[in-house]
């Protein structure tokens, strides 16, 4: 025999060979295709979990717009006199214009504790800054 004959013995083991080698590859493949049905179901389970949320949040009412928190005023009667006077203000005053129309002495002490009420009456929306130290009632 020559050396590129093949005897019946050596072919069929080397089908054997090849059979086993088939045999892995497929197995092989069938474990991937385990791992990606398994992704592929955790793909479609999410997928299904948004649908049912996004379902659930379109049965929702739509939500009310709530109410503006109201006002607290403030119980002090300076802060009543200061709201008498912008009430009848037809234009933005100073401190020192509410303190005169407040009949309160001009000095820098008063103007300062008014302007102080002033602010505080802004930072709780009652009255509007409108520019530094100018301030009016916000108009609706």
């Amino acid at each position: 025999m020559t050396g590129g004959e093949f005897t019946f013995g050596a072919v069929l083991a080397r089908l054997e060979e090849r059979e086993r080698e088939i045999t892995a590859q497929a197995e092989a493949a069938r474990e991937r295709i385990a791992e990606l049905t398994a992704l592929l179901d955790g793909f479609d389970t999410a997928a299904e979990e948004i649908r049912i949320t996004r379902k659930t949040l379109l049965e929702l009412p739509d939500p009310q717009p709530s109410a503006p928190p109201a006002v607290k005023m403030p119980d002090h009667p300076a802060y009543q006199q200061i709201l008498a006077v912008f009430a009848t203000a037809d234009a933005p005053l100073r401190a020192r214009a509410v303190c005169e129309a407040m009949d309160l002495t001009v000095a820098p002490n008063n103007i300062n504790n008014v302007r102080l009420k002033l602010k505080r009456l802004a930072k709780r929306g009652i009255l509007s800054e409108t520019e530094q130290g100018l301030f009016t009632q916000p108009r609706p």
